[in-house]
């Protein structure tokens, strides 16, 4: 009787919870304090050519801030990216081009730019704060036997997004974002992005994203290898005179 009543609290509880409830679950999910990995980047077009490029990348407090090294082609090499996220003004974002000798900074005006001819652009490697975006649930669905929340997002006009609104299934269970889709702000469907997790330390961490870009007919895959979690990464790291140092390994 007292398993049934807890079950019956619980799901009254999941019911009825508001959009912005479900938000702050997800934003309060565990994370590491830290993260590094190997990024494989896989670039289709609509006629099936194929471009890879391997990078590394390190991040700390939930992604919030992160650097990022281009490995491969080796035309790229060198190229590096980093990003700085404030919760209340516009993230700071910097690219330094070894061709140029130029360390170029990633203007609010130009956040719906391609991130190096992806599939996800520079507002996408933002951190999706609490605070910037309104919340509306919509009616629970199953995705691939996941029972999901469904979450309709709107950026707030004064963050000047280059997406209307988002739509995105959460997982009950791991409070794992598995589905979302993002249109343009005359309301037509853009992208549709797919994530795979994996278990780490207790930590639920992203092993792989799927990007399909609707109206370029391109699509991106990025798998995320040799991750290690909570090692001895400095916040220091996070500077801008290392952007020319590519880490050793």
């Amino acid at each position: 009787m007292q398993k049934v009543l807890i079950y019956c609290l619980v799901q009254y509880f999941l019911i009825a919870q508001n959009g912005y409830e479900i938000a702050v679950q997800l934003h309060e999910k565990k994370t590491p304090q830290n993260l590094s990995n190997t990024m494989h980047m896989e670039l289709t077009n609509s006629k099936n050519r194929i471009r890879n490029y391997k990078m590394r990348s390190k991040s700390v407090t939930g992604n919030r801030k992160q650097i990022i090294w281009f490995i491969e082609p080796k035309e790229d090499r060198g190229i590096a990216f980093l990003k700085v996220a404030y919760e209340k003004k516009e993230d700071e974002m910097k690219m330094w081009l070894p061709a140029f000798k130029k360390i170029r900074r990633i203007s609010s005006k130009k956040k719906g730019d391609s991130f190096m001819g992806s599939d996800l652009s520079y507002e996408d490697l933002s951190s999706r704060d609490l605070e910037k975006n309104k919340y509306k649930r919509l009616e629970d669905e199953v995705i691939d036997g996941e029972d999901c929340f469904v979450l309709e997002i709107f950026p707030k006009t004064e963050f000047k997004s280059h997406y209307g609104r988002h739509i995105s299934w959460i997982s009950k269970l791991t409070f794992n974002i598995i589905k979302e889709e993002s249109y343009d702000n005359k309301n037509e469907l853009q992208k549709k992005k797919f994530f795979i997790y994996k278990e780490i330390k207790n930590y639920q961490i992203l092993e792989e994203v799927h990007v399909e870009n609707i109206k370029r007919d391109h699509s991106t895959t990025i798998k995320f290898t040799k991750i290690l979690l909570n090692q001895n990464i400095n916040t220091s790291t996070f500077n801008e005179k290392n952007l020319k140092r590519i880490p050793a390994g």
